[in-house]
């Protein structure tokens, strides 16, 4: 896989600073059931990392620290993490409010049979990916088979009652761009999303959220491969709204990589750009003494990403 942070260190992108913090982002770990070409953690079915219990302890240290209410969970698959039940029970009796980023097909696999029911039961928001409502653009992004696995988990989150708007258990879903291109309106979309998978499968969700592909890792490889990189950075750099930079996830939320180490965003921890501080390489540990508010946040050029267009941050769309 071809490196893209030589072509991204070099920026002329806004200086900006946190605001108060209200997320604590955990990657729970690179394994993950797919490999999916817009992936920009490079998570798959070989991948070894997985964060421990006793970092994921420190890490509710730190939530307890900072008075942060949202814990949002990612991977890969963080289903996949043997800890993972442990976390959103331990988490949810601190009174927590728990998102998973689900991976639907999990749901679907041998030996994950519990994890639907277990989401249910613990009342944990799922943001379930699904790039398209068309089985032949998902598959090609995701691999044969997925969108139908996809449907059927959605199906099975709806008997649970998520997505009907009067249960509180929350389900939305993401949509990612195919190619190197900006996700269409993130409005319009999801009225198209809500008619067509409620028409042909019956599904119910809350929200869309359209998230624009990140010229790193996976997806800046397969840039690269393609001649594409340039020019998609291009696109990006030209689609620039300054009024996006308020909304940037980055302002109100510290991402945690599955060896406790912290930075900025989730882009952020995929590049190893660590978040600016008195320690070059800090850890959950530094944040139990280290104030949050008004720190300088590392930027690099594929931060044009999340201020191109509508904009773009893991809640969707800054101006949909």
């Amino acid at each position: 896989m071809r490196d893209t942070w030589p072509l991204l260190r070099d920026s002329d992108f806004p200086s900006i600073q946190r605001g108060a913090t209200t997320t604590l982002q955990m990657n729970l770990g690179y394994l993950c059931n797919l490999s999916c070409i817009h992936c920009h953690v490079n998570a798959g079915p070989l991948r070894k990392e997985l964060m421990d219990r006793a970092t994921m302890e420190l890490a509710l240290d730190v939530v307890r620290r900072h008075g942060i209410g949202t814990l949002d969970l990612t991977g890969g698959s963080p289903e996949m993490n043997p800890e993972f039940r442990w976390l959103v029970e331990t988490a949810r009796e601190l009174g927590l409010h728990v998102m998973d980023r689900c991976n639907p097909t999990i749901l679907e696999e041998p030996g994950y049979e519990w994890a639907a029911e277990f989401l249910a039961q613990n009342g944990v928001e799922v943001i379930a990916s699904l790039p398209c409502y068309s089985a032949a653009n998902v598959d090609q992004q995701r691999g044969d088979g997925v969108f139908d696995a996809s449907i059927k988990a959605l199906q099975r989150l709806n008997q649970l009652g998520y997505g009907k708007g009067d249960s509180g258990l929350k389900l939305n879903l993401v949509y990612n761009p195919v190619g190197a291109h900006l996700p269409p309106a993130q409005a319009s979309l999801e009225l198209d999303y809500k008619r067509l998978l409620g028409e042909r499968f019956g599904i119910m969700f809350d929200q869309l959220y359209t998230i624009t592909n990140m010229p790193i890792k996976r997806f800046g490889s397969w840039l690269l491969s393609k001649g594409q990189f340039h020019d998609y950075l291009t696109v990006l750099k030209n689609a620039h709204r300054a009024e996006n930079i308020d909304g940037l996830m980055c302002r109100n939320l510290v991402s945690v990589d599955y060896q406790g180490y912290v930075y900025d965003c989730d882009f952020n921890q995929m590049l190893g750009l660590a978040m600016p501080t008195e320690r070059a390489r800090p850890h959950l540990r530094d944040l139990l003494e280290l104030e949050l508010t008004g720190r300088t946040i590392a930027v690099a050029q594929h931060c044009y990403g999340c201020t191109a267009g509508q904009g773009s941050s893991c809640g969707g769309a800054l101006n949909a």
